[in-house]
């Protein structure tokens, strides 16, 4: 081969090499909790990623989906797989907030960007080092529990009983609620809590019921936010129960049946997406979603699934500005990817529309939850009859 051909041969192979890297795959991993005792979050949020972009602007997107079993000691175990082996640009999940915790030291060590579809805000708050590399796609505590307390104060609630679960999402939620009812005059006269896998809640019943509180509030995700009202509703409560956004989900309804009936709770807008205004910016993006996992699945998504489909969504947005500093499957493409999800603005998606900031990483305003009640077994906006 003359010297001229080799060099012809060899600028070629040089370009075509550039040109393979600057258009990489981005490999994303996604960790649910789609068997053991959370599976109820986890099953839609593991059906959702079928639905989420497999394009994305020249980058081709790769998902590598892992089932944790609602062990916090797997979620590590798979946090670690997809980091250290699989080299991933970005990590979905885990489903439950102990998982989610469990994780985030990994991630900030990795420089690995974490969308995290769980209910805890403490995931994302206060926000320290570690936890800039954290992204919360559920609305934070605060902003349900504020519409929670609206609604209390306009029904003139004075004493308030708190049940909650004894991991962070139950602990953050009495925190928030404790200065929350503080700062408005509610006394809180009974608090207690409960494990997840719990099969009787009598005990903590009766002490909310002799405490006799105008109203009770349950703070637990998924299935375990069933007992604590059904035990109040056998042993003769007759004040109002509010759940928090952890109980969005048709389930709830079902497991608990007419012994749930007349609960409120603040949520994402798919609840009752038919009775909210097509001027919402989110109401399209919340339908689109629901039609597709519907023709997948066959059944009608919980919330809980659309938090994993909102993550591809941001993503979607993101790795196209990561991708113009950077190429996939690099430390500064992940680098580039967190600095490019802080900048996200005005971002409708199927939970509400997301604005993050340098020390807001959930990013939702109030657009991202309504008012909803349970009335003949159905979820409905709370002003409608």
């Amino acid at each position: 081969m003359s010297l001229k051909n080799a060099f012809l041969l060899s600028s070629l192979c040089t370009a075509m090499a550039l040109t393979t890297s600057a258009l990489a795959d981005v490999k994303i991993g996604v960790i649910t909790s789609s068997t053991g005792p959370i599976a109820l979050v986890g099953i839609p949020q593991r059906n959702s990623v079928p639905l989420m972009p497999t394009q994305i602007g020249e980058h081709k997107v790769s998902y590598i989906s892992l089932d944790d079993g609602s062990d916090p000691t797997a979620s590590v175990k798979a946090f670690k797989k997809l980091i250290d082996e699989e080299r991933v640009d970005a990590i979905i999940g885990p489903s439950g907030s102990p998982n989610a915790m469990g994780v985030i030291q990994f991630a900030a060590e990795s420089g690995t960007p974490m969308l995290a579809p769980v209910g805890t805000a403490a995931v994302v708050l206060p926000m320290t080092e570690q936890k800039k590399w954290v992204f919360k796609t559920t609305q934070n505590d605060d902003l349900i529990a504020a519409a929670l307390m609206e609604d209390m104060l306009a029904k003139g609630v004075k004493t308030l009983g708190f049940v909650g679960t004894a991991d962070p999402y139950g602990e953050n939620w009495s925190r928030v609620m404790t200065a929350l009812a503080e700062e408005n005059g509610i006394k809180i006269v009974a608090s207690e809590r409960f494990q997840r896998q719990d099969t009787s809640m009598t005990g903590q019943g009766l002490k909310i019921l002799m405490a006799k509180p105008d109203a009770v509030l349950v703070a637990a995700p998924g299935s375990s936010a069933v007992m604590p009202q059904t035990t109040l509703f056998d042993q003769g409560y007759k004040g109002q129960v509010y759940q928090t956004h952890g109980a969005a989900l048709d389930d709830f309804l079902r497991l608990g049946g007419r012994k749930v009936e007349g609960t409120i709770l603040a949520a994402s807008l798919m609840l009752v997406i038919d009775e909210v205004p097509d001027s919402h910016p989110s109401k399209p993006i919340a339908q689109d979603y629901i039609n597709r996992y519907r023709e997948m699945h066959g059944s009608t998504p919980a919330t809980f699934g659309a938090n994993v489909y909102d993550a591809g969504l941001l993503l979607e947005q993101a790795i196209p500005l990561a991708s113009e500093a950077a190429k996939p499957g690099t430390p500064e493409f992940r680098a580039a990817l967190r600095d490019a999800l802080e900048q996200t603005t005005e971002l409708a998606a199927t939970q509400g529309v997301y604005s993050m900031t340098p020390e807001d990483h959930s990013g939702f305003d109030e657009r991202g939850r309504e008012l909803i009640t349970v009335r003949g077994g159905k979820w409905t906006l709370l002003g409608e009859q």
